[in-house]
């Protein structure tokens, strides 16, 4: 793949299968439990089985590692294995490390899984805690003596400057709670299910780090996701009509760090994902106007402004506005605002029912959707179709 030129992976691979555990704030259960509850669940949805299983991918800051889930969920053999750093940045690329060794003949099934006890365990809001010495710590350095310690705050910065640069108020980043939590309380899987908000529950909410509220946040949770892969072909003869993988991509800007590139020349916009943005179009040979829903990741609510800004749906400062509008269905599985925070696993299987036409929150004729990987690190994207 370039960052130039147009790859030759769409319609090579697609996803087949889903699966995944319950989402809560204290599962009981280990996070290695958790990952092969998902994949069996996944390859059941498939109609395939683990011995069929001979490719796994997986993220970095992971405690299953993939030979022994493998044991574990009863998967012989493995010709491919993976593992995606940059946590949620990691979600799209997963499927799309999947999709390589499909189109390639590495292997001919690839399993993709999250699992983590998010919330009763590791707390990833919690920021900053005896780091080992690296390099990406060197440069986090430069910004937590002055009390950056958190994500929340790595993103306050940027957030700041997109609200002074643009005219606007803390109220803008609403619509997407808004939004997300609408959709989450018609989804019975969803933490939040039952449980919509208004702009004024949002402007009510407390602040966590100026510009962010608390209902700009995403929740915390323990849960498992997986994805089947395997190749177009044979995904027509399995189970479930198959989400097309047409176009994948990752991302890294120039002046890359990890939630703290404040020496950009400019903090309004996410270069990351503008190269998976340029990447997606140009591979897949769609514009914006061709997808019926976006999954985008919601981490903090701000950054979903943006990635909407450098996908080319609206012009930059518009998204408030155009979130507002219900311009693009957005979150339908209500996001990890309001579904669960599985660093954005969740959201590739929205995607694919979507496509499958069996989501709760169903867009009608939904044959394009759009899912993007975490932001403020080096990132990845998808865009699923029809198989047609």
């Amino acid at each position: 793949m370039s960052v130039r030129r147009a790859d030759a992976l769409g319609g090579r691979a697609a996803v087949v299968g889903i699966g995944a555990t319950e989402f809560s704030k204290d599962s009981g259960r280990s996070e290695l439990k958790l990952a092969v509850e998902a994949v069996r669940a996944a390859l059941d949805d498939a109609g395939l089985t683990p011995a069929d299983v001979d490719g796994l991918v997986t993220f970095t800051m992971d405690t299953s590692p993939e030979i022994t889930v493998a044991q574990a969920a009863g998967i012989g053999e493995l010709s491919f294995f993976s593992r995606i750093h940059y946590g949620g940045g990691a979600a799209c690329a997963t499927v799309q490390q999947a999709a390589m060794a499909v189109a390639s003949g590495v292997a001919d099934v690839v399993v993709c899984y999250r699992a983590f006890n998010e919330r009763s365990g590791r707390r990833f809001g919690s920021g900053v805690q005896q780091r080992e010495p690296t390099a990406e710590g060197a440069a986090l350095g430069w910004n937590l003596p002055f009390g950056l310690l958190t994500p929340a705050s790595w993103v306050a910065m940027a957030a700041q400057r997109y609200l002074h640069t643009y005219g606007l108020t803390p109220d803008a980043f609403g619509h997407v709670a808004v939004t997300d939590r609408r959709h989450a309380a018609r989804n019975p899987a969803a933490y939040f299910y039952g449980k919509p908000i208004t702009l004024a529950d949002h402007a009510a909410s407390r602040w966590i780090v100026e510009p962010l509220r608390l209902l700009d946040c995403c929740q915390e949770t323990d849960g498992g996701q997986a994805i089947v892969v395997t190749s177009a072909e044979r995904a027509r003869d399995l189970r479930r009509p198959p989400a097309v993988i047409v176009a994948a991509a990752q991302g890294a800007g120039r002046a890359q760090e990890q939630m703290t590139s404040f020496y950009r020349d400019d903090l309004t916009g996410l270069p990351e994902t503008g190269v998976v943005a340029r990447q997606l179009w140009r591979s897949s040979g769609l514009t914006p106007s061709d997808i019926d829903v976006g999954i985008l990741y919601d981490h903090f609510t701000p950054f979903v402004l943006m990635q909407l800004e450098e996908f080319g749906f609206c012009a930059p400062g518009e998204a408030a506005g155009f979130v507002a509008a219900d311009a693009l269905p957005l979150n339908t599985h209500g996001g990890q605002l309001g579904e669960a925070y599985l660093h954005g696993m969740n959201g590739i299987a929205e995607a694919v029912r979507q496509i499958r036409g069996t989501s709760v929150n169903q867009v009608s004729g939904a044959a394009r959707t759009l899912v993007t990987a975490g932001t403020g690190v080096p990132t990845s994207g998808l865009i699923l179709g029809t198989d047609d």
